[in-house]
């Protein structure tokens, strides 16, 4: 199965340039990008809400940079660096389609914000809803036990 945009020629650069016209094209008020070992981070504040995106980035040194995927023979330093570009920028491409996805639903009112980014809100102590509810409901998935409702 192929991955959207594998063969993208579009840099990270622009897709990240890209993602930042779009958001501030759609209202967004603050823009923040960072990246720190294998993982990339974008950040906004709409609507007063602030959002994480964080992407997974790939590990350069994986086998499958360094070495051909048919033999598994090793690729010259400047062959290895042109597939991990490309994966990168494969990424990249990938949140800028999501991103704008969202944002579009929420302007053609097919969801509300809060639906269409829920996932990706940020939390007062900093975790994203997905970061501190996917654990909650691998827990309920693992035990079948609902976890007991907020008393006043």
């Amino acid at each position: 199965m192929t991955k959207y945009a594998e063969n993208t020629s579009v840099s990270s650069e622009g897709s990240r340039a890209e993602i930042e016209r779009n958001l501030t094209r759609f209202g967004a008020d603050s823009f923040l990008y960072g990246w720190e070992g294998t993982k990339a981070m974008v950040m906004f504040r709409y609507n007063g809400k602030q959002l994480k995106f964080t992407l997974d980035l790939p590990d350069r040194n994986s086998a499958e940079f360094t070495h051909t995927p048919a033999r598994g023979t090793k690729r010259s330093d400047k062959v290895q660096e042109k597939a991990y570009e490309q994966a990168v920028k494969q990424k990249w491409r990938s949140l800028s389609l999501l991103i704008k996805a969202q944002l579009v639903a929420v302007e053609d009112g097919i969801k509300v914000f809060e639906e269409a980014f829920f996932g990706n809100i940020m939390l007062p102590d900093g975790q994203t809803v997905s970061e501190h509810m996917i654990p909650q409901i691998e827990e309920v998935y693992a035990t079948g036990k609902m976890p007991p409702l907020l008393t006043m």
